[in-house]
């Protein structure tokens, strides 16, 4: 479908905000996180520029893509409250064109954003931000961190082919002790088994697990316990100090990668993983929040009465995304303490910012 004159009209309108909002956005967050890093980095730890560029620009795919759905709200409000001050919305009312479709190109529009967000978001930043984290770690704080890791992975392929997943609730690396362990075994792609142990310790060159139940999965995938043993040796031939560089963080693991692994710890699990199922939600709820905004922004630009400029504009942006934050930490803070389901706490911010979207949209028609 080629976009009509109106089409490009309202995405006219909208382009400018919407790359001056990204912009802006980014320097927010640069100037208020990254280069305060960076700084310290230079000045108080002598790290050189050229890591701490390269730092920067490990971090930067995911600031960017955290300031779409922003940008979007501004596009789109400072595009229509432009067009509503020129009395252009006004008109097109006035031919008996509703708002649902003067909105239309920005739906379809932020719908594309949103798929562009989420398959970066699957694919290019975590690898990103795993080359940050694995940078800051080595060659940056030269192991000086904590020793005490949540929630990681190791995931051990042979010429291609999954062999078993490791999940690890704690890992002390100087103690040379975890809690939490979960490991799935493949034959031939498919899961197998999975053994489960409530404490592991590295003595004499051997992981020993403790207090731990071995499982069976059938190709159909029930789960069947096979026996239950107070102390065995994992096979895992690594150090802690290996195990540590080999495993990865859940924050780095896209959604895709995350559902894998839950699912396959469904009905087994020996510690909570609800902290994991909203981390899940939120990483597939957070880039639709693009159509979200823009809608809103929209329906909220077109309906204002005032014709005050882009400051103000601004302002109420910023306003809209801090109250779309404030609403998804609390609902991650209720689904990570179990009080509500990990669906509802990633998808709740969504669904109230839409609802509002929809009725700014019907406001709209009734002005």
């Amino acid at each position: 479908m080629r976009p009509g004159l109106l089409d490009k009209l309202i995405l006219g309108a909208a382009a400018g905000p919407f790359c001056f909002g990204i912009l802006i956005f980014v320097l927010i967050f640069v100037a208020g996180d990254l280069l305060f890093q960076a700084a310290s980095l230079i000045i108080e730890q002598g790290v050189s520029f050229s890591v701490v560029v390269r730092l920067f620009v490990y971090r930067l795919p995911e600031v960017v893509l955290m300031t779409v759905p922003m940008a979007s709200l501004l596009a789109t409000l400072l595009g229509m409250s432009n067009l509503n001050g020129a009395s252009e919305i006004t008109a097109l009312k006035s031919l008996g064109i509703p708002f649902r479709r003067i909105v239309r190109p920005v739906l379809l529009v932020s719908i594309l954003i949103s798929m562009i967000a989420l398959t970066l978001n699957e694919t290019f930043v975590p690898i990103a931000s795993i080359a940050a984290d694995k940078l800051m770690k080595y060659e940056i704080l030269k192991n000086q961190s904590s020793a005490v890791q949540d929630k990681v992975f190791l995931r051990d392929e042979q010429n291609g082919e999954l062999r078993r997943v490791l999940y690890i609730d704690q890992l002390d690396t100087a103690k040379g002790t975890m809690s939490g362990i979960m490991l799935h075994e493949f034959t031939d792609g498919v899961l197998s088994s999975t053994i489960t142990a409530k404490d592991g310790v590295y003595q004499n060159s051997q992981w020993w697990i403790e207090d731990g139940r071995i499982y069976t999965v059938n190709p159909e995938g029930d789960i069947k316990l096979l026996l239950k043993f107070e102390r065995q040796v994992l096979a895992l031939k690594i150090s802690p100090q290996q195990l540590e560089r080999s495993t990865r963080n859940t924050q780095d693991m896209s959604a895709h990668e995350l559902w894998t692994y839950l699912k396959q710890a469904d009905g087994v699990a020996i510690t909570d993983i609800s902290k994991l199922w909203v981390m899940f939600h939120l990483k597939l709820a957070v880039p639709w929040a693009c159509v979200i905004m823009a809608v809103l922004g929209a329906g909220f630009g077109a309906s204002r009465r005032s014709r005050s400029g882009g400051g103000v504009g601004f302002g109420i942006s910023v306003v809209i995304v801090f109250a779309y934050y404030v609403v998804m930490s609390l609902c991650r803070a209720f689904g990570e303490s179990g009080h509500i389901s990990p669906f509802i706490a990633g998808w709740t911010p969504n669904i109230v910012f839409a609802l509002l979207a929809v009725y700014f949209s019907l406001r709209v028609d009734r002005i």
